[in-house]
């Protein structure tokens, strides 16, 4: 299996209730992952204005 090298995670919260922040390396989008037992959900991380945060991203 080929290293997925597009997703980048930045934080980490939590053993049996994980919380979790993933950064899209090409578009700088961030995303909030939460997963608890056996139900998790991936939505993007939003700003208090409603839009997508998104952080600097180095030129390739």
């Amino acid at each position: 299996m080929a290293k997925n090298t597009r997703f980048e995670k930045v934080y980490t919260q939590g053993a049996v209730n994980v919380t979790e922040i993933w950064v899209d390396k090409d578009t700088g989008v961030n995303y909030l992952y939460h997963v608890s037992g056996y139900s998790g959900g991936l939505t993007p991380l939003l700003d208090r204005d409603g839009k997508p945060v998104i952080s600097p991203v180095a030129n390739r």
